[in-house]
């Protein structure tokens, strides 16, 4: 108990500087199918899953792809790689429009459920609307019926033009087609979508393709058939299209086509530093390396020639790796192989070579610097990084690392910042790779340096100071005191003050956590009975939330100082040298008093001259029950604090004092020593802005 006693006076007694404590705180499915990729750490899975519908890329796969055009390296050779051409079916399903008001081609082929548009002029006129019925038939206003299912546009043009002929004469016609019919096609195998699908007539394959989603992953893109009465009248390779735009054969569509997507091929991947990572579905066993890196776009212009890894499976037994390089590829057969179902080509970024040397300190553009072995000397360094700044010394220092079979030897070197400008050889060095070039400062160089000073001055504000310039200085050139100045309250705050109260805060907390936690795990340890475990615990929740507090406490940088006017303070310890970032603040005069703590009214009270600390306790209705009458202290208006001995001392109180009447202590049970300590160390301290020494 001596040890932590101890432990919470020292932190007590840091409070007391001016330390504020704030309020303690009261307490799927497959990725494939999400992304629109198949990404896994195998690229060839035994099952690879069918989509739930739009997806898009992971953003992982739009990272790695974001650098290619630029021809930046990828942050890492990856296996997680997109399926090519697949997510082009799946964004365009989303937004697909069917073909409605889009011009009739000559060879479009006329069916049941077309319409047309005929308007005659001349000796005879005539506007008709009229659709060919379910025989292929088409009525024709005075002209009789005539056949026309199965004739191109173009036909059926010119078989109405000559059936008119034959009963006008002298005049014109116009022939369109007017609303065109729906046809049903059929979309079957590895489709995302398999089904019947009712689309315009003038759809193509592709169209039908879009609209049901496209192949799914277990679905090929290069070898799309399309059947009709029985045999296979087209054969759709994807690629063609994305790779090349060429759409040579996406054949339109007719009435009761069916769409036939068959089993992926064999799969490679491509990664690294190639403009389009993925993996490609493969043809006919053919492809080689250079035909998979055309598929990725080519290189990107960081790829290391001297460098490819192709990661195989071995006879269905064990994954192994080849390596080769890329020189000659196209002309070296046994470079430009032929590329096999599950492998994963690996190219690689060229190497960083250093040669840069960095360059800080008083310079106008500070950083690393490209240089020539053997060439390139300081001076050429020096002008690159903008010249020096006018408050640069003469002395550079260049730290050098030489390599040696013993190790590294570190190497300082000074020279002569304007005679190596001028060119002198002996100041001048010529620069190694990594060296480090530091300009330096003049001696005790700083810009400005600034303190503020607030409150009841004449002209308050913030003022540069110098090396050497005191309090009494500042105060001064802020014109003086104002006859409102309360000197005895002056609060001045020092940043590395606060840095060095914080840092004993954080200290004495972790000291006294061990020592707090230490004597839980005894008392845990010894605990025999159910009752004591849960008082053990709920010790153990008191010191956490005691703790807690400590931890968030934060140091103001308070130093205790007593102001007096200029001339007499000049002459004290009190005329600091100030310091950068000085803050001092010299409050309106006060008119009254605090009490707190145990007693029957914790208030203000108006300041009486020559009045003592029992009569404020007095006014405050008198201690309390629980009231601490041998502890009692005052918190002077400059920081400090006074205590109350009991040899029948009744000190003289101030304006801006406070009066502290502490609680008692109870020590006859840990769990409540410690709830008391919680209570008495946050109160006191969020009351008054400072922590009482709880223990003699």
């Amino acid at each position: 108990m001596k040890t932590t006693s101890k432990a919470l006076i020292i932190l007590m007694c840091i409070v007391i500087a001016g330390i504020s404590i704030p309020a303690f705180a009261q307490d799927p499915a497959d990725n494939s199918a999400k992304t629109g990729f198949e990404t896994a750490s195998d690229p060839f899975p035994d099952a690879i899953p069918q989509e739930q519908g739009r997806t898009s890329a992971t953003s992982e796969q739009k990272d790695y792809g974001k650098d290619f055009v630029s021809g930046a390296e990828p942050a890492t050779i990856t296996s997680t790689l997109p399926r090519f051409g697949y997510e082009f079916f799946r964004k365009a399903a989303e937004n697909y429009t069917p073909l409605q008001q889009v011009p009739v081609g000559a060879d479009y082929r006329v069916g049941p459920g077309d319409s047309f548009r005929i308007s005659i002029w001349g000796l005879e006129e005539g506007h008709y609307t009229l659709s060919v019925d379910r025989d292929g038939n088409l009525s024709l206003p005075h002209a009789g019926v005539i056949g026309v299912a199965g004739l191109s546009f173009e036909q059926a043009r010119k078989a109405i033009e000559k059936a008119y002929s034959r009963y006008f004469t002298n005049f014109e016609i116009n022939i369109t087609m007017g609303k065109l019919r729906s046809i049903t096609v059929y979309v079957v195998g590895n489709a995302v979508n398999p089904g019947a699908y009712t689309i315009s007539s003038l759809s193509t394959l592709v169209n039908a393709l879009l609209v049901s989603g496209g192949p799914g992953y277990s679905g090929s893109l290069r070898n799309i058939q399309v059947k009709r009465s029985g045999r296979v009248v087209s054969t759709f390779d994807a690629y063609e299209l994305l790779l090349h735009g060429n759409n040579k054969n996406d054949i339109r569509l007719m009435p009761g086509d069916l769409i036939f997507i068959p089993p992926v091929g064999s799969i490679a991947g491509i990664t690294g530093n190639v403009k389009k990572p993925a993996y490609y579905e493969l043809k006919d066993g053919r492809t080689r390396l250079s035909d998979l890196i055309s598929m990725a776009g080519g290189f990107t212009n960081r790829y290391f020639k001297g460098r490819v890894q192709v990661e195989r499976t071995m006879g269905n037994q064990y994954r192994s790796s080849l390596e080769n390089d890329l020189e000659n590829l196209k002309n070296n057969a046994s470079k430009n192989f032929v590329i096999q179902n599950g492998d994963l080509v690996k190219i690689y970024s060229v190497s960083q070579k250093p040669s840069k040397v960095k360059v800080s300190g008083a310079v106008t553009q500070p950083g690393s610097f490209t240089v020539t072995q053997n060439t390139t000397r300081l001076s050429d360094v020096i002008r690159r990084a903008g010249g020096p700044l006018y408050m640069a010394s003469d002395q550079v220092n260049i730290t050098r690392v030489n390599i040696t079979q013993d190790g590294p030897v570190t190497q300082h070197i000074q020279v002569s910042l304007s005679k190596a400008l001028q060119g002198d050889p002996s100041n001048d060095l010529i620069l190694q790779l990594n060296d480090y070039i530091m300009v330096q400062n003049i001696p005790e160089w700083e810009l400005y340096n600034t303190v503020a000073i607030n409150g009841e001055v004449r002209y308050p504000g913030t003022y540069t100071i110098k090396k050497g310039d005191t309090l009494v200085s500042v105060i001064e050139r802020a014109g003086g005191y104002t006859d409102h100045a309360f000197l005895q309250g002056a609060v001045l705050k020092r940043e590395s003050v606060r840095k060095s109260q914080q840092k004993r805060i954080i200290e004495m907390t972790d000291r006294l956590e061990k020592e707090l936690y230490s004597k839980s795990s005894s008392e845990s340890s010894s605990s025999l009975s159910k009752d004591d475990a849960e008082i053990v615990a709920l010790e153990t929740e008191a010191k956490e939330k005691f703790l807690s507090k400590l931890r968030s406490t934060e140091a103001t940088g308070r130093v205790v100082i007593r102001l007096e006017e200029p001339e007499i303070l000049k002459e004290t310890i009190y005329d600091l040298e100030m310091e950068d970032k000085d803050s001092l603040y010299i409050p309106r005069k006060p008119r009254t008093v605090d009490v707190i703590g145990s007693v029957l009214n914790s208030s203000s009270f108006i300041y009486e001259p020559r009045k003592t600390f029992s009569h404020y306790v007095n006014m405050a209705g008198g201690y309390s029950v629980n009231a601490d009458r041998k502890r009692n202290y005052i918190i002077r208006a400059d920081g400090s604090a006074q205590r109350i001995s009991q040899k029948g001392d009744n000190p003289y109180v101030q304006p801006g004092d406070t009066v502290v009447v502490p609680e008692k202590i109870q020590l006859t049970s840990q769990i409540r020593e410690t709830r008391d300590i919680v209570d008495i160390v946050y109160k006191v301290a969020v009351s008054a802005g400072v922590a009482i020494n709880a223990f003699d």
